[in-house]
């Protein structure tokens, strides 16, 4: 049986091809490594990995599709510079599940890119909010009824440190382990929370149950412990991909990483039944969105 993480030796970013085994173990949950696969900085943009460059009062610098550039703490020319090496990955990324994934490009949508600046081990965060433990993806004000969410990353250290993950298991087991202690779903509840601002979309049954997902794994410090995992330092000069709402995930320490996510109604992916949607409605026995 395949394990939690499949090498693959690309080295070009516009050179990725289609492969068949590769989008099967994606869409299972497995994560696509490329240890050869560096998103080379240009001499001008190694002077931007540095820890201040990000806003304290933020979390990441992001580059929406506009161009805009967020958490940024610098003067308009810095901004730029940041923008400019953010867009060239976004372009990188981009083209790179566009040669792997090539049934996902009609149907793809474009979120922000981040380039994350700070050390994972120096978060202070609260136990919902802390990613060195392992959970799935799940946002409470950004309901998404099963759209899936699609990660590039790169670590760009600049002296060699790697980016450490444990990795988890099949998103099924993690699914029948937490699901018979979910909270029952409320629809007056999430009309409530839409009504009120706190969710940007209506929270379908399929969103609750994630978030309970998300929250259990997080909060069961022996699941943390003893679930099945293994602990995966991503090399410097590297990239990997995989659905972030899918793979059981905790980052444990790094620093200086791009990061790009695509969004993908469920049904557009190759295998639809392989999807966390299709998973929980056949767990649960009805509709969940």
């Amino acid at each position: 049986m395949q394990g939690p993480i499949i090498p693959l030796p690309l080295s070009d970013w516009t050179a990725a091809a289609s492969d068949a085994s590769a989008i099967e173990a994606l869409e299972a949950g497995r994560v696509l490594y490329f240890p050869q696969l560096a998103f080379a900085l240009q001499p001008d943009e190694k002077s931007l990995l540095r820890p201040d460059l990000l806003d304290p009062k933020v979390r990441n610098i992001s580059l929406d599709g506009q161009g805009f550039v967020k958490g940024v703490a610098g003067d308009a020319a810095l901004q730029a510079r940041v923008a400019a090496m953010v867009g060239r990955f976004r372009q990188q990324a981009i083209g790179l599940v566009h040669g792997l994934l090539p049934g996902y490009t009609p149907h793809l949508r474009l979120a922000p890119t981040s380039f994350r600046p700070t050390r994972v081990e120096m978060r202070a965060q609260s136990w919902r909010a802390d990613d060195r433990r392992l959970h799935v993806d799940a946002f409470p004000s950004r309901p998404n009824h099963g759209e899936r969410i699609l990660r590039v990353f790169a670590n760009i250290h600049p002296d060699g440190a790697p980016r450490t993950w444990r990795v988890g298991e099949p998103f099924e087991d993690v699914a029948r382990r937490f699901l018979p202690r979910a909270r029952r779903y409320s629809p007056l509840q999430a009309r409530l929370l839409h009504r009120l601002g706190v969710t940007k979309a209506l929270r379908s049954e399929y969103d609750h149950l994630m978030l309970q997902l998300h929250d259990g794994m997080k909060s069961d410090l022996a699941y943390q412990q003893d679930a099945p995992q293994l602990t995966m330092p991503f090399a410097a000069g590297s990239a990997w991909v995989c659905f972030s709402d899918q793979t059981p995930h905790a980052v444990m320490s790094g620093q200086f990483m791009l990061e790009q996510t695509l969004h993908l109604p469920a049904d557009r992916q190759y295998n639809p039944q392989a999807s966390p949607l299709a998973i929980l409605t056949r767990l649960a026995g009805h509709p969940l969105v």
